[in-house]
């Protein structure tokens, strides 16, 4: 007897509307306005810069890129092997080099 009235308290307590489930959902979550810091569009010119506009802006901000530390063209090698290699970049070998050759007059130690 005690399992049937624990069973049926236990009913009506999950049957009592919750204050959030008394609006509709949709008045309930509404979209934050919000301003994002949108950076450049595109890689400033060098050489290369078709090839690392095409390939890399898919995951890439310009201003992720740009702000990364100077490296010496092997470091940046190693970058876009590491992109195609772990995490499946689909860059040809041509526009590889070319992507590396622009980072290295960009963003190469000097």
């Amino acid at each position: 007897m005690h399992k049937r009235i624990l069973a049926t308290f236990a009913l009506a307590v999950l049957s009592w509307p919750l204050p959030a489930q008394e609006k509709p959902l949709d008045q309930l979550v509404s979209p934050p306005e919000t301003d994002l810091p949108f950076g450049e569009d595109a890689f400033p010119n060098g050489p290369g810069v078709e090839a690392i506009n095409n390939n890399c802006l898919a995951c890439h901000s310009v201003d992720h890129v740009m702000n990364q530390p100077s490296l010496s063209k092997e470091h940046w090698e190693e970058v876009v092997q590491k992109m195609v290699r772990s995490y499946k970049a689909p860059i040809g070998p041509e526009d590889q080099k070319q992507i590396v050759d622009y980072l290295a007059s960009m963003k190469g130690v000097k």
